[in-house]
């Protein structure tokens, strides 16, 4: 333990003397990590709301109707998706020192996670180009352009599933440096890396088993919220142990 908090990171402070680094850069990542978590449950509800499975008229009527919700939407998630590399680096800087290797996995899961969430929004206003554009109205018609916009929404949701298997791979190397680093409490690093397993059920369920996919997702995905949300909420009141 001795060693492993000698080697922390420090930074000169204003007058030139050393002080821990840890705690600052621990609530600048919980930080962080909570305003990933706003934006992107704010996005999900929006699409959640706007967007009906199977039934692509409604679906062009909701996002016509909302259209300026639905662009804070896509604005929102592609905000989130830039702050989370923003995060996955803030925790690299803060764990590095317990296994730098292992920090590198992480912060390359999170930046593999939020390169195809970003391309999944490029499906995402794709659906809202096609079904406020006139031209493409007149082109396919009312029927065929709502056919298109269902199509690239549909995209934008299986490509984030696809993402999804990175958002869960981030927890791995996490929660093991969480275990290994001493600033929290050890239960926190197992609860991230078990999230990382629901992440990763939860994927795989709604590929391979579409209609049990749905159904069993909401409890696949609470392992990984209340870590989510647990370590947030550490980072942010505790910072660190020291």
């Amino acid at each position: 333990m001795t060693a492993r908090l000698a080697s922390a990171p420090r930074v000169p402070d204003g007058a030139g003397r050393i002080s821990n680094a840890p705690k600052t850069l621990a609530r600048t990542a919980g930080a962080l990590y909570a305003i990933v978590a706003v934006l992107t449950i704010f996005a999900g509800l929006v699409n959640t709301h706007l967007v009906e499975r199977g039934d692509a008229a409604a679906t062009a009527d909701n996002i016509v109707a909302s259209a300026t919700l639905f662009r804070i939407g896509f604005v929102s998630e592609l905000t989130g998706a830039a702050v989370f590399l923003l995060t996955g680096m803030t925790l690299y800087l803060l764990l590095k020192h317990v296994n730098q290797m292992v920090a590198a996995a992480m912060v390359t899961f999170v930046a593999v996670s939020v390169a195809i969430q970003s391309l999944s929004l490029l499906h995402q206003y794709t659906a809202l180009t096609i079904v406020t554009g006139e031209d493409y109205t007149r082109a396919f018609g009312p029927a065929g352009s709502a056919q298109l916009t269902m199509l690239f929404a549909d995209m934008q949701t299986n490509a984030y599933l696809i993402a999804q298997v990175y958002f869960g791979l981030w927890l791995l190397p996490l929660g093991y440096l969480v275990v290994r680093s001493g600033y929290f409490p050890k239960a926190l690093g197992v609860l991230l890396m078990i999230g990382c397993c629901g992440h990763l059920v939860d994927m795989f369920a709604r590929f391979l088993a579409p209609g049990l996919g749905a159904d069993i997702s909401p409890f696949a995905m609470v392992p990984a919220a209340v870590a989510e949300l647990s370590f947030i909420a550490w980072l942010l009141t505790r910072g660190v142990r020291v």
